[in-house]
């Protein structure tokens, strides 16, 4: 080969080589653009520069925007004095916000300062904001047409102009309220949270019951074990501080959680599960470390399994025609707790590598090909052959 046709072939890999590199710089550009927005299965929303705005459940706005701004700053801190009431607290400036980190199912937000957001794309949409080390104070207007009305200091329920309910509860010190404009405001004390849940197919007494024990703070958490796009994903909830929650579906129809607290107090944990996740919600088994727990049929036995010599639990069916269940686990003491649930006929299956997060522990290849890697790799070859035919003559 020539040296004229070498540079022939040089000139033609540049200008192809540039392709790609094109085509992954607007691909580039492209993600920065929508790493504002999150869409999962069952929720949606944007960030902004200092709001979290139309949050979504199940195709439903039910907040226009959610800020959060430290207690000490700005015109919020006399707040904390008592010379400003809560109620009066229409606007915030908001501290700024980006979207950290997403998961299979749920996302971060993170504040300047120590607060942060936590939304989880489960069946109620449950956004979480986190006080952190400092007082907070949360704006959260209601989307367009919906109302708002204070239950207590450390409730307040939203009902949109569709008629899908939602609820705002304080975990820890804090109080929550309707403000002047109709919408919502709360102060958070350090390391206390403000949970909005949202029930997209209707509000049962159920769920008014889960409502007063999150309220109460008797749930340390909640765990939702679901398929989405036919993977087996599972959704943790901590509500308590200091509490880790997580769970896998370890083996075939059984659901494993490992709960840990700093604390000794007894907790509930709510598990949502399917017959796909456990087998049989109709007949289940429950184990504490290896021990049974005992079957209740009432929340007051329930409650009253806390502190006491064993670990209880109660499964609430959906309704008749649904295969699905709310399992309640109430763990008598703790430290590092595994929690076993599986239906009926399930055995010591061999684990089938699900995570926490519902991935099947892989890297996530598809087995294809990097964008762009298969036109390097040729375009390399034939550089490599052009040189070889340089050589030779």
């Amino acid at each position: 080969m020539s040296r004229k046709a070498i540079a022939v072939v040089l000139t033609v890999l540049i200008a192809v080589s540039a392709v790609p590199t094109a085509a992954m710089a607007t691909a580039s550009n492209a993600q920065k653009q929508e790493a504002s927005a999150y869409t999962g299965t069952h929720v949606q929303f944007d960030v902004k520069q200092n709001a979290v705005v139309d949050y979504q459940v199940g195709g439903t706005t039910m907040l226009d925007s959610v800020k959060v701004q430290a207690g000490s700053s700005g015109d919020t801190g006399g707040l904390f004095g008592g010379s400003l009431s809560l109620s009066s607290v229409t606007s915030i400036e908001g501290s700024a916000l980006s979207l950290d980190a997403t998961a299979n199912a749920e996302a971060t937000i993170s504040a300047s300062g120590s607060a942060k957001m936590k939304a989880h794309d489960n069946s109620h949409g449950i956004l979480v904001v986190k006080s952190g080390e400092n007082k907070q104070v949360v704006v959260a207007n209601v989307s367009s047409g919906a109302s708002a009305s204070a239950e207590s200091d450390q409730q307040v329920s939203v009902t949109t102009e569709s008629g899908t309910k939602g609820t705002f509860i304080v975990v820890g010190e804090g109080s929550v309220t309707v403000n002047e404009n109709g919408n919502v405001s709360a102060k958070l004390q350090a390391n206390s949270k403000l949970v909005f849940r949202a029930y997209p197919d209707s509000k049962s007494d159920q769920a008014e019951q889960n409502e007063k024990l999150i309220a109460s703070g008797k749930v340390a958490g909640e765990v939702y074990v679901e398929k989405q796009d036919g993977k087996m994903v599972t959704d943790t909830v901590a509500y308590t501080q200091k509490t880790s929650v997580k769970a896998e579906q370890s083996a075939e129809s059984t659901v494993k959680m490992t709960v840990e607290r700093s604390a000794s107090k007894g907790k509930i944990v709510i598990t949502s599960v399917s017959e796909a996740a456990v087998g049989s919600t109709s007949n289940m088994n429950v184990t504490v470390d290896g021990e049974a727990a005992a079957k209740v049929s009432s929340y007051s036995k329930l409650k009253g399994a806390i502190g006491s010599d064993s670990s209880a639990y109660m499964v609430k069916q959906a309704s008749s025609a649904s295969a699905k269940a709310q399992v309640y686990v109430a763990i008598n003491h703790f430290s590092t707790k595994t929690v076993k649930m599986s239906g009926n006929g399930s055995g010591d299956n061999a684990d089938s590598g699900n995570t926490s997060d519902g991935s099947d522990g892989s890297s996530g290849s598809s087995g294809g090909s990097v964008p762009g890697f298969g036109i390097g790799a040729a375009l390399v070859a034939a550089l490599g052959a052009a040189l070889l035919a340089y050589r030779r003559q």
